[in-house]
């Protein structure tokens, strides 16, 4: 059974479960997608974000959570990545 790649954002920081920080960082989807994560984080505050989320998810599921369909929507907007201190 494989394992499939998570990403988790928690603040500032991207938690990687079952992929590398090499594979994560080559691809640039991803990457825009979790930034996009990032950002609503500092939009939200933390626990702004976390309820919004876990509001969403209750109401709409995974897939039609609106912090989902905006960050799936980031994934080709290269200006997405701006302000994002990869260290």
């Amino acid at each position: 059974m494989r394992v499939q790649s998570v990403a988790m954002v928690l603040g500032r920081t991207i938690h990687l479960y079952g992929a590398s920080r090499e594979r994560f960082l080559s691809d640039v989807s991803w990457m825009r997608h979790e930034a996009c994560h990032v950002k609503q984080y500092q939009q939200l505050g933390f626990y702004g974000f976390l309820w919004k989320y876990l509001a969403q998810y209750l109401r709409n599921g995974y897939y039609n959570n609106e912090l989902e369909v905006a960050a799936r929507a980031s994934e080709g907007d290269p200006d997405i990545l701006n302000d994002i201190e990869i260290v």
